[in-house]
């Protein structure tokens, strides 16, 4: 039996999607706007989710359409991913419309529960986030006991209208009012984290504890893969503004870019760009096609796209000199996003091993 080649490439559609994404983005987010919400209490933009999420449909893209859905499939939410880490949008994408949105998809026969809530989410009226420690990758995940204790950094927990908690009893939506949530201050402003305080707290039993512990864990792969799309549109973006700025920026009345030490920083750097796609590619397409080697692509992905990505900010913030280094250029924001993502949802060294693992590798002595 002959194995398929994983497709790499876009498609017209995707291109389509991706060109309406980028325009809706480039209208409703700036720099200004960036950091003025990441300063607030506030960070992310309830107008723009709706614009995205309910307007555009990009909520949905995972859900079958017999579920209220898009029917769309992985690809389709990677490419939207790569622009929201090239605009570093703020907006629960990743943990609502990925994390949330798989685990209940990992459910199997929809109860009418689990149908109600996720034809939610998939119109964009409400978010959720699954209640784990965003540092937790798929192999890590350990649930609690039951709806008691404390759960901590939660990505996107202050902005979600429902957490998935999976517990040693079973896999639990709990109302967001429920809980109670202590605000962090993260690295990276644009996307917020929480402590979740479960003590008497309910919540609406959707699955046993097995059933609930493998739909987080695929939840948590598809997002670890997608995490990959997401720091690849952040490494492009890094890319393209420095290639931009050396190329207009003169010193000793000569572009700063024609310096052949730069070029050939620049030019290792879109090497390693370029394998991040690939890298992002080849993850989203295992998804999509529900692939055995999805966990080996899942790792291989967020292992290689991380560091790439916060080569790429650092290098951005560097060479573009005295105003890399200032509040009011953007860079900053992307190389927080950069080193954030480098430690969520499993970090390099976790989806190494994972790799090892998975290849029959011996691991670290």
């Amino acid at each position: 039996m002959t194995e398929t080649a994983p497709d790499l490439l876009y498609s017209e559609a995707e291109e389509d999607l991706r060109a309406a994404v980028r325009s809706l983005l480039a209208d409703r987010t700036d720099t200004p706007s960036a950091l003025a919400r990441a300063e607030s209490d506030t960070p992310y933009d309830p107008r723009l989710w709706q614009a995205l999420g309910a307007e555009m449909g990009l909520a949905g893209l995972l859900v079958p359409e017999k579920l209220g859905g898009q029917g769309a499939g992985h690809r389709e939410a990677a490419v939207v991913l790569e622009e929201i880490g090239r605009s570093v949008a703020p907006v629960p994408y990743l943990t609502s419309a990925v994390v949330a949105t798989e685990t209940l998809l990992g459910l199997g026969a929809a109860t009418p529960e689990v149908a109600s809530l996720l034809a939610e989410l998939a119109s964009g009226r409400r978010t959720a986030a699954l209640a784990v420690p965003f540092s937790y990758g798929p192999g890590s995940l350990r649930p609690c006991d039951g709806l008691v204790g404390t759960v901590r950094t939660v990505a996107d927990a202050a902005t979600a209208d429902v957490l998935l908690v999976p517990t040693a009893r079973g896999l639990y939506a709990v109302e967001a009012g429920e809980a109670a949530l202590t605000a962090l201050t993260p690295l990276d402003l644009t996307r917020p984290l929480a402590d979740v305080c479960l003590d008497g707290a309910r919540g609406t039993l959707l699955a046993d504890a097995d059933t609930g512990l493998a739909a987080a864990r695929r939840g948590l792969l598809a997002g670890a893969g997608l995490l990959a799309s997401e720091q690849l549109g952040v490494a492009e973006w890094c890319l393209t503004e420095t290639v931009a700025y050396t190329r207009d920026r003169k010193q000793f009345n000569r572009p700063v870019g024609s310096f052949q030490a730069l070029k050939h920083r620049m030019a290792q750097l879109w090497l390693e760009v370029v394998s991040a796609r690939a890298a992002a590619r080849n993850a989203a397409d295992a998804l999509a096609t529900a692939s055995p080697d999805a966990p080996l692509a899942v790792a291989v992905a967020q292992a290689y796209c991380s560091r790439v990505a916060v080569r790429a900010a650092e290098e951005c913030v560097q060479l573009h000199g005295g105003i890399g280094m200032t509040w009011e250029h953007p860079a900053h924001l992307y190389l927080k996003r950069a080193k954030s993502a480098q430690s969520a949802l499993g970090s390099a060294g976790e989806h190494r091993a994972s790799v090892a693992e998975i290849v029959g590798l011996p691991g670290p002595a």
